[in-house]
């Protein structure tokens, strides 16, 4: 049996290049359509934000000259570009995918409503919600609080490159140790980098829980669902 029934995946930007330097790797790109047709084929609902860090990063672009709300704009355009490869990919699987954006550009998706995003995932669909917030200053790590919220997930899986929370950078730090489960207040304490403070503060005055996860091994995704205790689990 699933352990959640409706979930909103994150996904991150930088976790497409998989093996290039810069836009979208085919082979991570397939991998995970793969792990997500895996779960929709098991009756669970999924809703998907992904970043777009692998094309323009707002803040990186502001660091270097950019108007700060142009290089958001520009950065939630490279989440829509990723959404529509990630769509392409499950579509070539067999699965069936709706693209909400949270910026009015009609024909390339529907424009976000949290009655459309429902009723997508209620008919099996895969909503996948790109633009972020529709809103600059504020990240992708908010746009999927907000959309974990609004769709009433049972949970938001966050699928990175390590396989959940840490004391510090394990990548940095040898001695490192995993936490299995932390508590939002423990995240603050810690001033762990797990997401910046809006998105933990909105997930956590609205009780929604976090999954931290390595999402690049394939099957994971299916082991989170299925309740295997291979990430970090973060509630209040």
């Amino acid at each position: 049996m699933v352990t959640y029934k409706r979930i909103l995946l994150k996904l991150s930007g930088e976790s497409l290049m998989g093996e290039k330097q810069h836009g979208i790797d085919e082979k991570r790109l397939d991998e995970y359509a793969q792990q997500i047709k895996e779960i929709v084929e098991l009756g669970v609902q999924v809703g998907i934000v992904i970043g777009g860090g692998n094309i323009f990063r707002g803040l990186s672009g502001a660091a270097k000259g950019f108007d700060r709300v142009k290089g958001d704009q520009m950065g939630m355009l490279a989440t829509v570009i990723n959404s529509l490869a990630l769509s392409s990919a499950l579509e070539s699987k067999g699965v069936k995918v709706r693209v909400l954006t949270a910026i009015r550009m009609e024909p390339i998706g529907e424009f976000y409503s949290k009655q459309k995003a429902i009723e997508s995932l209620d008919k099996g669909e895969v909503a996948i919600f790109s633009a972020g917030t529709g809103n600059p200053f504020f990240t992708t790590d908010t746009g999927s609080s907000l959309r974990a919220i609004e769709i009433e997930a049972d949970i938001m899986l966050k699928g990175t490159r390590v396989d959940g929370i840490y004391t510090a950078d394990p990548e940095k730090d040898k001695t490192a140790t995993k936490f299995n489960e932390i508590t939002y207040d423990e995240i603050y304490n810690r001033n762990l980098k797990v997401m910046d403070l809006t998105a933990t503060t909105m997930c956590k005055e609205n009780n929604m829980p976090i999954y931290v996860f390595d999402m690049d091994k394939q099957g994971n995704l299916k082991k989170v669902i299925l309740g295997d205790k291979i990430g970090t689990l973060v509630r209040n």
